[in-house]
């Protein structure tokens, strides 16, 4: 068991006190998240749901520490992120939280090896390193053959798994995954969620996901968390699926 994995039962990913965020549009105040409290123990595969407008992806960036509450506070591993400097808030994205977005976020001009790479050179990973660490990840999601193409070369599975290769790169500790499958066929949309539920799993990896899409939450994670209107409305168990292998999945 990994160390991450043997500290999970007994640790704090996540905790959101009273948090919210408004904004103002105009004369209208946009109230994207309204007093959400939230806690997720380490180790725990959480989806997110609602609708479009409920506030999860708000509730992501919050986490990540790409926006700040406008009340509360969102603490992960016991930080406090509104006491971080820009700095520190830098590092936490580089070193304790990595991301998967819908669209990708791929760099069009650089290679898939190039695109994962980045991270670790933001880090300053000497390249001995640099090789090792991009070897694991790009084996881990099946990119090995595929390293010297560029983005518009490749199908959108193997562009989510490039961008799910460049969120492990620097072994964070914390996954956040927003709307992963959006952009993907159910097929393909099955194997990038593997892959993540194999993350979680094998590296006792915390993992929260948005998504819309109650079945996916039901198979893959652990807990569902809903969302409406920028309130908490329920947080259920669920039942975790077995991984399928590339071969079965439907």
């Amino acid at each position: 068991m990994s160390a991450v994995a043997a500290t999970s039962q007994s640790t704090s990913a996540v905790r959101t006190d009273h948090v919210s965020r408004h904004y103002r549009m105009g004369e209208s105040l946009i109230r994207a998240l309204d007093g959400v409290s939230l806690e997720i123990p380490a180790g725990q595969f959480v989806a997110l749901l609602g609708a479009s407008g409920s506030g999860k992806s708000s509730l992501l960036n919050l986490i990540a520490g790409l926006d700040r509450p406008t009340a509360g506070t969102v603490s992960v591993e016991g930080r406090n992120l509104a006491e971080l400097s820009r700095e520190e808030l830098a590092q936490h994205r580089l070193r304790t939280v990595g991301m998967v977005f819908q669209s990708f976020n791929l760099i069009p001009s650089m290679t898939v090896v190039e695109n994962v790479e980045l991270p670790l050179r933001f880090a300053e990973v000497d390249e001995k390193q640099r090789e090792l660490r991009l070897r694991e990840a790009l084996v881990r999601v099946g990119l090995s053959t595929r390293q010297r193409h560029r983005p518009s070369e490749l199908s959108g599975g193997e562009q989510q798994r490039a961008g799910l290769a460049r969120a492990l790169i620097n072994r964070p500790r914390l996954l956040l995954a927003d709307e992963p499958t959006g952009n993907l066929d159910s097929r393909t949309g099955t194997e990038i969620l593997n892959l993540i539920l194999e993350c979680n799993r094998s590296l006792g990896m915390t993992v929260v996901m948005v998504t819309h899409e109650r079945s996916l939450a039901e198979r893959y994670a652990q807990r569902m968390v809903f969302l409406a209107d920028g309130k908490l409305t329920g947080d259920a168990q669920a039942t975790v699926a077995t991984p399928l292998s590339e071969g079965n999945a439907s």
